[in-house]
């Protein structure tokens, strides 16, 4: 009689059994590295606390807030804070400047350290190279209140410096201050002129990988200075470029309340209201405090911000460029 075919004998161990194994794996990693989670820990409750935690506050630009009700208890009224803001009569105008303000600056912010990074790059003297570092990113410690007081304090039409020696060449005191078509330039370059010496590190840094062999076969070839600059140089500092314009793109709306609203004053409202200082008195400072409105304000400039990002990083990656993802 044939012999009947028998199933191969399994594991009597349980498929469940290796699951403890895994664990013990990873409480054994842990126990090794609990370090590392240890310093990874504060930045995460950080992060929760303080980035997502508040999240759940932004229910409130879709309900008619009332702070007797409470957010939770509030009404729900849909989309009707969003419709007010995009009929409101300050829209275009708030949505101009803030657009303005940050395709201007990012413009200006983007080439500028990298211009300078290459050329601090090629420099051989130590001592002029190191002066010229200190003395650009030195601005960057000046906090933004004392910022926006020697700006005050240079460009006053009766004593500022700016006006003085415009002077000696007989031109009259000018309110660069108080005249709406100064405001986004004196914004941009004060902050090009504060920035720029701590933005160009990171490319001193990403230009410090390049190996001099390339330079020294390039100069035996007969390549000279700018040549080498555009074929050696730059390609190091490409993908940090892009990698820091998509992030900056992805700030596009952030113009920066502390230093605007500072700057502001009755003679240049018009050009100088942004979303960011507009939220601001809409939600505390106006009598109504109208919080839903505010919040449904900055969940929209939130939201256009997270769009211009993907957009970006997308194109970056079509492109064969660096991207974040």
């Amino acid at each position: 009689m044939s012999e009947q075919w028998q199933p191969e004998a399994r594991s009597s161990i349980p498929a469940a059994a290796a699951i403890p194994v895994r664990k013990s794996a990873f409480v054994s990693y842990l126990k090794r590295s609990w370090q590392l989670y240890a310093l990874f820990a504060l930045p995460l409750l950080y992060v929760i606390l303080f980035k997502y935690g508040p999240m759940v506050g932004a229910q409130i630009a879709f309900k008619d807030y009332n702070v007797v009700k409470g957010m939770w208890a509030s009404d729900w009224i849909g989309f009707k804070h969003f419709a007010r803001f995009f009929n409101s009569y300050d829209f275009w105008r708030i949505m101009q400047n803030t657009l303005i303000i940050s395709l201007y600056s990012l413009a200006v912010s983007t080439p500028l350290p990298v211009l300078l990074a290459l050329s601090l790059n090629a420099v051989r003297i130590r001592w002029f190279k190191n002066t010229v570092q200190m003395v650009s990113y030195a601005p960057h410690f000046i906090s933004t209140v004392v910022m926006v007081g020697l700006l005050l304090q240079f460009l006053d039409p009766r004593s500022g410096m700016i006006n003085q020696f415009l002077g000696l060449f007989g031109v009259d005191p000018i309110h660069f201050m108080g005249e709406m078509q100064f405001f986004k330039s004196i914004f941009v370059w004060s902050g090009i002129w504060q920035h720029i010496g701590f933005s160009c590190i990171i490319y001193l840094a990403a230009l410090s990988t390049v190996d001099p062999a390339l330079h020294e076969a390039a100069v035996l070839d007969g390549a000279g200075r700018v040549k080498r600059i555009w074929h050696i140089d730059m390609p190091a500092v490409l993908p940090i470029a892009m990698i820091l314009l998509i992030l900056n793109t992805g700030q596009l709306l952030e113009t920066g309340f502390e230093k605007i609203y500072l700057m502001q004053n009755p003679l240049n409202l018009k050009t100088s209201e942004v979303i960011d200082t507009y939220v601001y008195k809409i939600g505390l400072l106006s009598q109504a405090m109208n919080f839903s409105y505010a919040t449904a304000i900055g969940l929209f400039k939130s939201v256009i911000s997270l769009l211009l990002i993907v957009m970006v990083n997308y194109t970056a990656r079509k492109t064969g460029q660096e991207s974040l993802w």
